[in-house]
């Protein structure tokens, strides 16, 4: 919809008071006064959570370079209405760029992350705002705002009224819900929602507790100055259609692997199939040479894997994968292969980035999962749920869905969690949501194991599991 010129005009002279006003605090904001400086610090404390180092950032309305370069993107581009911010900026900060003007000023390349730290207060209108930074955002591109609580508009107007903190240009103030509706109107998906920094000036141990801790409980969160929001263009599309590689871990399982290659569907551009054999005590690995061999077809591959624990059979097979979107099937055939085409549409059509099948829609098999298991299940499921930011019905079911490009960046960024996860699932999981990816459940039917024992071991592996969380949540809730 094209603006009426009455409203074309209000918004350009909204731009311009904008720009002259932060020429006009330019000098100040160039002096590095405490107040900005732990401002500074806050902001990036809550944006860290967000954006991984070492991603391509670029962020609207950048000021004089503080907040993006202290991200340590590999790329960092950062567009700024004040020249004499950008002039600032780019002394402070050379190995950054800076670039005078709004969003259209930024470079037409594809950013992992655009960040809009202190725009949403000036913002004349919000929804031309996520319209114009949808032009800038790749299908892969996460989109993240730092929204502020209404619960401290008083205490922020009457800190600036005594003289103890900078004036700002806007006083727009969104609460939840409103920016919600405002992504929902411009086909943006919000992803997750994260509260942060309780108390904002700087007490020995006490900002720490508070921060970190607190800040996470179900009504302090609320009185939070920051809400960082991460988000995405919902909908599109891969294009063109992905291939897709099946990793198929296979350990004691030389009763069901006659049976995959037939059940495995075809999907997309073309479907490679790996198997990755877990150093079997029955005759796995002979059968499934035999197979490969019958297959007679570059597409079909068997590897042994080098270490022990599906995680590492995982890595192994992805590490090997050729094609666009990496899928994970168990050997024993208690997720039907019939069903892979349902995870393969979900990221194919753009609907998320990460699929996860959840056994506990349908009714199971009458023998399929114990029921101490399924109360495990499901308290795990709400626990990693919370330290995710994003719900998840069943994070021990087996079979994700990934795409190639994502994995890499996961793997990029291991190092933050550490080598802790001898299932595979929760480095998957964990990395996922450090990236902002969208995960979406995709229920499944469980079958009941028609041959061999599960190789799930209920206390040692709950055990694990505990520990798996706790890692979760210091390096996801808790930072």
């Amino acid at each position: 919809m094209t603006p009426s010129p009455a409203a074309a005009g209000a918004s350009a002279d909204h731009d311009a008071r904008r720009e002259r006003w932060r020429d006009s605090v330019a000098d100040a904001r160039s002096s590095a006064g405490a107040p900005s400086a732990r401002y500074v610090r806050n902001v990036v404390r809550a944006l860290q959570g967000a954006v991984p180092e070492g991603r391509r950032v670029l962020q609207v309305q950048s000021a004089a370079g503080d907040v993006l370069a202290a991200l340590r993107p590999s790329l960092g581009v950062g567009v700024e209405t004040s020249a004499a911010l950008v002039e600032e900026a780019r002394r402070r900060h050379p190995g950054v760029r800076f670039e005078q003007g709004g969003v259209d000023a930024a470079p037409r390349e594809e950013f992992d992350f655009i960040v809009a730290a202190d725009l949403l207060p000036d913002c004349y209108d919000v929804d031309d705002l996520l319209e114009s930074l949808k032009t800038r955002a790749g299908r892969s591109t996460r989109l993240v705002f730092v929204n502020y609580s209404q619960a401290w508009r008083p205490i922020l107007r009457l800190v600036r009224g005594l003289g103890l903190g900078r004036s700002r240009f806007g006083d727009t103030w969104f609460t939840p819900e409103d920016f919600r509706a405002a992504c929902a109107r411009r086909g943006i998906e919000v992803i997750r929602e994260s509260p942060e920094t309780l108390v904002p000036l700087a007490i020995p141990v006490l900002s720490t507790i508070a921060n970190r801790l607190l800040a996470r409980l179900p009504l302090l969160k609320l009185l939070c100055l920051h809400l960082v929001v991460v988000a995405r263009v919902a909908g599109r599309p891969v294009e063109p259609p992905p291939s897709v590689t099946v990793v198929v871990p296979a350990r004691n399982e030389a009763g069901n692997v006659g049976r995959i290659l037939r059940e495995i569907p075809r999907m997309g551009a073309f479907t490679e199939v790996i198997f990755v054999e877990g150093n079997s005590t029955d005759d796995t690995y002979e059968r499934l040479r035999g197979l490969v061999a019958e297959a007679d077809d570059p597409l079909v591959r068997l590897i042994k894997q080098p270490g022990r624990g599906k995680g590492d059979a995982v890595r192994a097979g992805f590490a090997e994968a050729r094609g666009d979107l990496l899928m994970i099937l168990d050997a024993d055939l208690t997720m039907p292969a019939e069903m892979l085409p349902r995870f393969y549409e979900v990221l194919a059509s753009g609907h998320c980035e990460f699929a996860n099948g959840s056994r506990l829609v349908y009714r199971m098999d009458d023998e399929a999962m114990q029921f101490l298991n399924l109360l495990a299940n499901r308290f795990f499921a709400w626990a990693f749920s919370a330290v995710l930011g994003q719900r998840v019905k069943d994070t021990l079911c087996g079979t994700k869905v990934l795409s190639r490009r994502d994995y890499e960046q996961i793997v990029a960024g291991r190092r933050y969690f550490g080598e802790f996860d001898p299932f595979g699932d929760f480095d998957l999981l964990f990395g996922a949501a450090r990236l902002g990816l969208r995960i979406a459940d995709v229920p499944i039917r469980y079958r009941e194991r028609t041959y061999g024992e599960t190789n799930i071991r209920r206390f040692a592996h709950g055990w694990l599991l505990f520990r798996m969380l706790r890692i979760g949540a210091m390096k996801l809730k808790f930072r």
